[in-house]
């Protein structure tokens, strides 16, 4: 095998410092400036390298062609330019272990924080890798930057050194994924993939074909505002009608009471005054049918507020985000089974798991083209203890680029 750890590690460095990350409440998309500062770095690289039809879309979407060399089906890879917005990520400044050592792993700006094999299992099977994590008071950024070099990596391989046999390739690098806006309606069109995979997973071996059918969910309540000197029989408090609503939640679907195939109900922001408040939630549920039953439960629980005190204005918007996408890829599987054929050249041992989450390709599916997940390595990620090993991301790189010969032979 090619050791591309080098390569990996250079692309990874540089776009990880590269702050891109989204914002919820943002109107436009991408969401935020810098992911486009992102966007058009690659775009330049993409150039530089001699991929073809490069562009950046009106909708903040990378495109690019890698031309085949067999005639087949056109395979789209993909990953997302964002970053998670549950946790700092300016002012990223990634760093190396090289030769993890197996111990405990401290950081530069939190001499309290300690990466370990105690805290994080995977570290233990990692002893003599090159780990990637940032200095403390950020996230990596790995999900999807991992990604990113790991595509970007592959491409330059196939351009500069072309493959015996290769399928095309369409690439296509997302804004927005974090906050389930990743994927305009107009990409699929614009993709022109027969099928598709996400480099946006975790551990070696692992193929996410399962994933939460997902909702957001907004619920305002109005209030009646009051000098509270002289509040009784007048004040309506929009906190405390709140309060309630909580208080009424189930607390067994909640996200830290539940695991494996269990969905759950999250709120994850409260915002207001007495005046005005406003609770965010976002639903899942592997059954599509059970995620309704959730959203329908918040309604009940809304009007409920309003009944016991008319006064009060409450509203509730539900907006769907993506659907289990093994309700798709169980009717055409084949996307599957190369992933897994090209796992097992390797020497992988395939493993098809669900994923209590979603990705990009989730979306896609939904829209008709299969999208699997594949590894990249990436753990812990979200917070300031997220790593990524050199070593995992290479064999993500080899499992891109043994793909693209699978298809074709």
């Amino acid at each position: 095998m090619t050791d591309f750890t080098a390569e990996l590690e250079d692309r990874l460095l540089r776009y990880c410092a590269i702050d891109s990350q989204s914002d919820e409440d943002s109107p436009t998309s991408p969401s935020t400036p810098e992911q486009l500062v992102l966007a058009r770095l690659l775009v330049q690289e993409l150039h530089d390298m001699g991929a073809a039809d490069v562009r950046l879309t009106e909708y903040g979407v990378v495109l690019a062609t890698i031309p085949g060399t067999a005639p087949g089906p056109t395979i789209g890879f993909l990953a997302h330019m964002d970053t998670a917005p549950q946790f700092n990520a300016t002012g990223v400044k990634p760093r190396v272990i090289r030769g993890y050592n197996g111990g405990p792993i401290t950081f530069p700006d939190d001499p309290a924080l300690v990466l370990s094999p105690e805290v994080s299992p995977a570290l233990a099977s990692h002893i003599g890798h090159d780990i990637v994590t940032a200095s403390g008071t950020t996230l990596l950024g790995a999900d999807d930057k991992s990604g990113i070099a790991i595509l970007m990596t592959a491409a330059r391989r196939m351009l500069t050194e072309p493959l015996a046999r290769r399928a095309p390739v369409r690439l296509a690098f997302t804004p927005d994924e974090e906050i389930g806006r990743g994927v305009d309606p107009r990409l699929p069109a614009d993709l022109a993939a027969d099928f598709a995979y996400t480099f946006d997973g975790g551990a070696p071996g692992e193929i996410e074909w399962e994933c939460f059918s997902a909702d957001n969910a907004q619920i305002t309540i109005t209030g009646v505002s009051a000098h509270p000197g002289y509040a009784k029989g007048r004040m309506v408090n929009a906190l405390t009608l709140a309060g309630k609503l909580i208080a009424a939640l189930p607390a067994a679907q909640t996200p830290e009471q539940t695991e494996g195939r269990e969905g759950f109900l999250h709120l994850y922001s409260l915002e207001g005054s007495a005046a005005r408040a406003e609770l965010r939630f976002i639903l899942r549920d592997f059954d599509t049918a059970a995620l309704a039953t959730r959203g329908e439960m918040l309604r009940a629980l809304a009007a409920a507020i309003v009944a016991t005190e008319p006064r009060a204005a409450v509203t509730v918007q539900i907006r769907p985000e993506y659907r289990n996408m093994r309700e798709k890829l169980e009717q055409d599987p084949r996307p599957l089974e190369r992933a897994e054929s090209a796992a097992r050249r390797l020497g992988l041992s395939p493993r098809r798991l669900s994923i209590r989450g979603g990705t990009d390709g989730s979306r896609l599916t939904e829209l008709g083209l299969p999208c699997p997940n594949l590894f990249t390595g990436m753990q812990e990620i979200h917070g300031p203890l997220e790593w990524v090993s050199l070593q995992d991301m290479a064999l993500a790189t080899e499992l891109c680029l043994t793909l693209v010969q699978e298809v074709a032979d």
